[in-house]
């Protein structure tokens, strides 16, 4: 397979032009399998340097706006993009519950279930103390149950009691799943809305969205004509395009920022 590979390759040309071309455009990217291969420790997980390289010249091109649009906390997306004081990429987290832009002061809603979160956080690590290979990821909204290290017997039990769980204390938790993980929130905003939101913010006529995950179908699915979505790696999903894996997306990713800077 080469660095590049397209399922449609004439019609993701024609787009690339499309995005190169706009008049402002936003790219609003996954990080987790999208920009870095997934990990084990999901805190370890960094950028490919290409995709680093790409984002940095997209972000300084004119009438560009690049943001990362993540199920991670803001906190955490922050950490693991390594984003710098004078960074100009927006950051969306908790799925669009949270945002930091480069020319605001990053104050985030109070999380008013904030009492009932901590205890069915606690109430899911007891839980999964006895699963080998689950675990459970603190979320300022909710809470993530982690399989990709369980067995599939101990993953099915685990998301069974957990799903019990929920069921019972915060039936109107919004349920999420990807790729090994189960999450519940309190805030029910995804993904479609926080590329709305940016799209808002910046006025951009031309949103370029990739994402690689079930919960990146939301942004893809809300994108309009003439926009550019693409889905990396496999599974089913409502994008146009789609490209091999994240290597693929950041040579994509360059070849745009390239023609950007000669606007």
């Amino acid at each position: 397979m080469s660095a590049v590979e397209f399922t449609d390759p004439v019609g993701l040309e024609a787009a690339v032009a499309r995005a190169a071309e706009a008049r402002h455009l936003l790219v609003a990217l996954d990080f987790d399998g999208t920009l870095a291969p997934l990990v084990d420790d999901p805190m370890s997980a960094r950028m490919l340097p290409a995709a680093r390289d790409a984002l940095t010249r997209l972000a300084h091109a004119p009438e560009t706006t690049v943001a990362l649009v993540s199920g991670r906390t803001l906190e955490h997306l922050a950490e693991i993009s390594e984003r710098e004081p004078d960074s100009l990429i927006h950051l969306a987290g908790s799925h669009g519950a949270e945002f930091w832009h480069p020319d605001a002061d990053g104050e985030q809603d109070a999380d008013d279930d904030a009492a009932l979160r901590d205890a069915l956080t606690a109430q899911a690590e007891r839980i999964v103390g006895g699963v080998d290979g689950a675990w459970i990821e603190h979320k300022r909204f909710g809470f993530g149950l982690h399989t990709r290290l369980a067995d599939r017997d101990g993953a099915a039990e685990a998301i069974a009691r957990i799903d019990d769980l929920v069921r019972a204390e915060a039936p109107t938790w919004r349920r999420r799943t990807g790729q090994d993980i189960l999450e519940f929130a309190s805030r029910h905003e995804g993904k479609d809305s926080a590329v709305r939101s940016l799209r808002e913010r910046v006025g951009a006529d031309v949103v370029l969205f990739a994402g690689d995950d079930v919960t990146d179908e939301d942004a893809l699915a809300s994108l309009d004509a003439g926009d550019v979505g693409i889905r990396v790696g496999g599974g089913e999903s409502v994008a146009e395009y789609r490209v091999a894996d994240a290597a693929a997306l950041a040579a994509l990713l360059g070849r745009i920022a390239e023609a950007r800077a000669r606007e």
